[in-house]
């Protein structure tokens, strides 16, 4: 070993020395972190213990009142389940005194002679309507109701063509709106996401009411003209009939109702001014003016032109009245409150003369709490589509010949 050996030796000894200390503070270090999680744990582990048996106290405390709580539960249901059936039984008892004891017919003696008030009109007043087809029916009850689904709004319209596709649906939602949905068939309509499946028909003019009808392939509907109800001075109060076809979207014809002061027919229904139906005899109007502002006037129109072949004074008061419809040439008017309630046929007009209102079958619709904003008769069906709400209902009928006794 040289000489140089020991020097070495000396520095490595030297340096051993500091690791050494730093080793030591490191252990000490990490004895001291490791007490400290230790001691953690412990306070965890005492923490999780006594929440275990506060929750085990807990659980002790609930076990019973949720017993008595399950128990009162089905004691109400029980009670429920009882009261639902005194209810269901109530209704159809009452639904047996309505049958037995319908509502009086609106007929005033005063209001059949002819030449009655009502608004002036190019066509022939009061006279005797003459039927064009075999058709003697008249309604003996609302047989049953189905609730289709809700698209829309509170107010609208959804109708089939009596004289088209058997398939087709049309929907008009709103009382002021410019464009129709069109359904292929009524499975479509029914489904979750309708309107994807519908095809979308942009008249030129937005309708007004829910007065719309499609028939023969035309949309035909009131638009307000300028100076048109609330408007203007010319026309005030008058609505322009439009005849609008389905397939070419273009405007065939159309006309200004031959009415003054007109005012919306039904008290419950304000937004419609003129309400447009169809029968087995063609197309007609339900309208009211200042100059009879108690009772309904009902107007035979040609389809073709728009004209205005006949108009009548009916007995039909506007009070209450939230739609109508028209069957074999009756007017059949449906009444309500203005809370809504049960919605009845209360009032009819035979513009033929066959049927006496006295001999007409009143009837109740099936129990729905709403109020129809528009009603549409499907004489190829014999069904009323109605809108009730944003609801779609089917209204099935039952029939009679008009000479039958009630």
């Amino acid at each position: 070993m040289g000489p140089s050996a020991p020097l070495l030796l000396l520095v490595f000894l030297s340096w051993t020395g500091p690791l050494q200390g730093q080793q030591h503070h490191l252990v000490e270090y990490m004895e001291r972190r490791l007490a400290a999680l230790e001691e953690r744990l412990a306070q965890c582990q005492d923490q999780s213990s006594r929440h275990a048996a506060e929750l085990r106290d807990f659980k002790n405390k609930m076990l019973p009142l949720l017993e008595v709580a399950e128990k009162e539960r089905e004691a109400l249901r029980t009670e429920a389940d009882t009261i639902s059936g005194r209810v269901d039984r109530l209704e159809r008892e009452v639904d047996y005194l309505e049958t037995q004891s319908p509502a009086l017919p609106c007929v005033e003696l005063e209001e059949k002679v002819t030449g009655g008030p009502g608004a002036k009109g190019k066509g022939r007043r009061n006279e005797k309507y003459d039927m064009v087809t075999d058709c003697g029916y008249t309604i003996s009850q609302v047989r049953s109701m189905k609730i289709l689904k809700r698209f829309g709004g509170p107010s609208g319209l959804w109708t089939k063509d009596p004289l088209g596709p058997a398939e087709k649906i049309y929907v008009l939602d709103g009382t002021q709106n410019d464009t129709a949905f069109v359904f292929p068939r009524l499975r479509d309509f029914t489904l979750a996401m309708a309107a994807r499946k519908a095809s979308r028909i942009r008249v030129p003019f937005p309708w007004v009411g829910t007065g719309q009808l499609v028939y023969g392939g035309f949309l035909y509907y009131a638009r307000r003209p300028p100076g048109g109800p609330g408007g203007g001075h010319e026309l005030e109060n008058t609505l322009q009939l439009i005849k609008f076809h389905l397939t070419n979207r273009t405007v065939v014809d159309s006309s200004v109702f031959p009415a003054e002061k007109l005012i919306p027919p039904y008290g419950l229904t304000v937004d419609t001014y003129i309400d447009l139906a169809a029968d087995e005899e063609g197309l007609w109007a339900v309208y009211a003016t200042r100059d009879d502002d108690r009772h309904l006037c009902l107007a035979k129109l040609d389809p073709q032109t728009l004209d205005t072949e006949q108009q009548w004074d009916t007995p039909c008061p506007r009070e209450n009245a939230e739609a109508a419809f028209v069957i074999c040439g009756t007017l059949y008017v449906v009444y309500n409150t203005r809370p809504a309630s049960r919605a009845r046929i209360q009032c009819s007009f035979d513009a033929s003369g066959t049927l006496a209102p006295e001999r007409a079958a009143l009837s109740y619709f099936p129990r729905r709490y709403g109020a129809h904003a528009s009603l549409r008769y499907n004489p190829r069906e014999r069904q009323l589509y109605a809108w009730d709400d944003g609801y779609q209902i089917v209204y099935k009928l039952e029939m009679r010949k008009k000479e039958e006794e009630v």
